[in-house]
């Protein structure tokens, strides 16, 4: 008779490589590979570059001056470290569930099942709390455009989340724009996993056209004297800045999850985190060059929609605002989809493991996505911010 694994023996127990990766090939349990390198990146620099980009020198500029050029290459050289490690993990383990499986194939069951746990808290408030500003972001650019305000009960839910206090405030009933976002990414996903990385990829190339359009502009009133004094605090506002700013850089880790719907994954994953990251630092760093160049540093504090107020300044007219308006939309948007994805797939890994209920491990046979997992992950994250308004902008 076959003895009952001890609690700490499942705990301590590793899977093997090879297991996890033959797993990815098994009939009614593998997910389709049809990502190419170029939808692969993209997924990595939507969901890097997010709405950070447009608000973090409004906060950055007062604490390192125009030295905040030194804390983003200090944070994207500590980025660029870790997606290194993940580079190298990736292309040993093409598999689905990024940090999850390394840590199973690694420390054992019972660290990886913590870090799944925090990946999926980690992915399901995001979703949350990023659908929540992209209602936000709606409505600017309605009323830029159109000159009409949303109805507020439309736009927030009846309680309020400030830090870890709950409360009732103002007149909200549902938010509505964020739920219709969710729900609008659980379909892409549901119809298939390449049409999902086609309409990120065309999301993520007009996001870097907006900033295309920023910088090209901005380098057009470049002005020296703007970058002088270069760091009126020295390294201590300099090393202040490039911790807040690493957090600008989180989302490289969204292109490993989709290690077993990607083609050649040995060969794309790798190289679609470094090209992800290389394009990332690239725009980064001429954004925050050319807009300091543009303006006088001690214009950046508290400055709301910095990057659109200074194409105003330069160009006299109220269009940039609509314009960066409409590229946080798209922005959000691509992030929501590439965080829901991460969310249903760690599900799908860990279901495969049987440390999730069978559900989350079901393909369709004719898309060969786990759709019941993607449609019971938009609902409880539609429930979420239907219920509590929970503000914050991680990307």
């Amino acid at each position: 008779m076959e003895r009952t694994p001890s609690l700490t023996h499942r705990l301590l127990r590793q899977k093997p490589i090879d297991q996890l990766v033959e797993e990815t090939r098994q009939e009614g349990k593998h997910l389709k590979r049809s990502i190419s390198l170029f939808q692969l990146t993209m997924f990595g620099v939507g969901a890097t570059i997010g709405t950070g980009i447009f608000f973090v020198l409004s906060q950055q500029v007062p604490v390192a001056g125009p030295a905040v050029l030194i804390s983003f290459i200090i944070a994207g050289i500590t980025a660029g470290l870790t997606a290194l490690c993940y580079a190298e993990l990736s292309s040993m383990i093409p598999a689905s569930g990024s940090s999850y499986s390394y840590a199973y194939a690694t420390l054992g069951e019972g660290v990886a099942f913590l870090v799944a746990a925090c990946l999926i808290l980690e992915y399901g408030v995001s979703a949350a709390a990023v659908a929540i500003g992209w209602s936000e972001y709606l409505n600017n650019l309605i009323v830029n455009v159109f000159g009409v305000h949303l109805p507020s009960w439309m736009l927030s839910a009846p309680l309020q989340a400030d830090g870890y206090r709950l409360y009732f405030g103002g007149d909200g009933g549902i938010n509505l724009p964020a739920s219709v976002l969710v729900f609008l990414c659980c379909v892409l996903l549901m119809r298939g996993v390449a049409e999902s990385a086609k309409v990120n990829a065309i999301m993520v190339v007009v996001k870097l056209a907006v900033l295309v359009l920023f910088i090209a502009i901005a380098s057009s009133a470049f002005n020296a004297g703007n970058l002088t004094p270069f760091a009126p605090h020295g390294m201590a506002g300099i090393g202040a800045a490039a911790g807040s700013i690493f957090f600008t850089f989180i989302g490289l880790d969204a292109v490993s999850i989709a290690g077993e719907e990607v083609e050649n994954p040995r060969r794309n994953l790798p190289l679609a985190i470094i090209a992800a990251l290389f394009v990332v630092i690239t725009f980064y760093i001429l954004v925050a060059l050319t807009a300091l160049g543009a303006q006088a540093q001690g214009l950046f504090e508290g400055q709301e929609a910095g990057l659109a107020v200074i194409l105003q300044n330069i160009t006299g007219s109220k269009w940039p605002a609509i314009v960066l308006a409409a590229g946080a939309v798209v922005s959000v948007f691509s992030i929501t989809l590439v965080v829901l994805y991460g969310q249903t797939r760690i599900l799908f890994a860990m279901s495969r493991d049987g440390l999730a209920p069978k559900i989350f491990h079901r393909v369709n046979q004719r898309t060969l996505t786990p759709n019941a997992n993607t449609l019971i992950v938009a609902i409880i994250v539609s429930l979420y911010h239907c219920i509590i308004d929970c503000r914050f902008y991680p990307c």
